[in-house]
């Protein structure tokens, strides 16, 4: 069986969480016997950064695409490259179309590359398969209207084209909606009855994660020594809300001198990177806050942070699932959550996380007084995550059931031509 998995976008200097994501998929895959290919579109410029899916076995093909806007400035559409940019390609569709040994077109790109996908997969009636990553439905009303229109102030001249293709109807041609939680579910099969759509939760490398690595972050960072460290992994980015954490930095500090907040992450909005950057210098939050920038997927430096920590904060405005969580449990560490869709599906209140509201600080400030004043009580917490991941999100169990319905789906489309 091969499977052509098509993103968005595929910068290593960039990896987020879709990337981590289609990456473990795809490597426990070809554990089960199912061939990968990845159609990403070309990278602008050489990031020198390394390739993860190169140093597998599943091979990378890349596409020309361009952000359809006329009248914004070069920054807005790198912007709209790393997150959210509506994107066309006039490669594309040969592309897929010339690929003759895909069995299944898996695409984890919505829109209008979405849509391509979906045309060259009914063309030569494949199974058509959407994985939603970052949410359709379920998103906070600020989230949706800060994506509703990436393109304001320019003419997107993409439109026509997306109405061609039947972009909009993208989901209610799919074989198969695969979706991370359940309330996302829930919300889709409202809006397109008669779809099939999947739960299923990201995949994690259990045993990679497992790996005793702390060495390696305290040598590359040596200002842990001594330190209690709080880590933040994620894009630095306007969704992941690093700047509310920041705003509450000066009075965690003052409970739990001794604190090191670490963000590790790539800077996809620079102009809120800037700005975070600034207001820690202004603030005077130098020795409390570190940012580390992005770090590979594997690197024994990021799976250091994750075991040193004695929690993994995440303060996003909006998080479908959450990865990074599963990825903290693997590494035996608690959750500090917002109280995202994806946190209430995952972590268990005072079991193996904790979660407070945005909009009222004082149950952040509740939360993290319960993590640190009490660290064999967290250590406890840490170990239930990691039990957890193990039984329900290891990278295997996820690629087999993946596999399955994969198989499901051919021989349905089978069945159709021959009956």
């Amino acid at each position: 069986m091969r499977v052509a998995h098509l993103l968005r976008k595929y910068n290593p200097s960039e990896w987020g969480g879709t990337e981590s994501a289609v990456l473990r998929l795809t490597t426990d895959l070809a554990k089960h016997g199912v061939d990968s290919v990845i159609y990403a579109p070309e990278l602008q410029a050489d990031t020198g950064s390394a390739d993860p899916f190169g140093l597998t076995d599943c091979a990378v093909r890349r596409f020309r695409a361009h952000v359809p806007v006329w009248g914004v400035s070069a920054e807005r559409k790198r912007r709209m490259i790393a997150v959210g940019g509506n994107l066309i390609s006039f490669d594309l569709m040969g592309s897929l179309w010339g690929d003759a040994n895909v069995d299944v077109v898996h695409t984890h790109a919505q829109g209008r590359l979405g849509a391509i996908a979906r045309v060259v997969a009914r063309g030569r009636r494949l199974p058509f398969v959407i994985s939603i990553h970052g949410g359709v439905y379920d998103m906070p009303a600020e989230v949706r209207q800060e994506l509703r229109n990436p393109a304001a102030g320019g003419w997107d001249w993409g439109k026509p084209l997306g109405f061609i293709l039947g972009a909009r109807r993208l989901m209610d041609q799919a074989d198969a909606i695969i979706t991370f939680n359940p309330r996302e579910a829930a919300l889709i099969q409202e809006r397109h009855p008669g779809r099939r759509v999947v739960t299923e939760p990201h995949g994690v490398p259990t045993e990679l994660f497992s790996r005793e690595s702390r060495s390696a972050a305290l040598e590359a960072y040596p200002e842990l020594k001594g330190r209690t460290v709080l880590l933040v992994l994620g894009r630095i980015d306007p969704i992941k809300n690093q700047d509310w954490l920041v705003g509450e930095t000066a009075e965690l500090a003052r409970r739990h001198p001794g604190v090191l907040i670490v963000l590790a992450g790539a800077v996809t909005h620079r102009e809120y990177g800037a700005a975070l950057k600034a207001r820690i210098g202004r603030e005077g939050l130098q020795d409390v806050v570190k940012l580390v920038g992005a770090l590979p997927f594997g690197d024994p430096r990021l799976i250091g942070l994750l075991q040193e920590a004695r929690a993994v904060l995440v303060p996003s405005k909006m998080e479908t699932f959450g990865i990074v969580i599963v990825e903290a449990w693997a590494a035996g560490t608690p959750v500090v959550s917002s109280r995202t869709s994806g946190a209430a599906a995952l972590v268990e209140e005072g079991v193996n996380g904790l979660v407070f509201d945005l909009d009222r600080p004082a149950t952040f400030h509740a939360a993290m007084d319960r993590v640190l004043e009490r660290p064999e009580r967290a250590a406890q917490w840490g170990a239930a995550g990691r039990a957890k991941a193990v039984a329900e999100f290891d990278t295997a169990i996820c690629a087999d059931r993946m596999r399955r319905l994969y198989e499901n789906l051919m021989e349905e489309k089978d069945a159709l031509r021959h009956s």
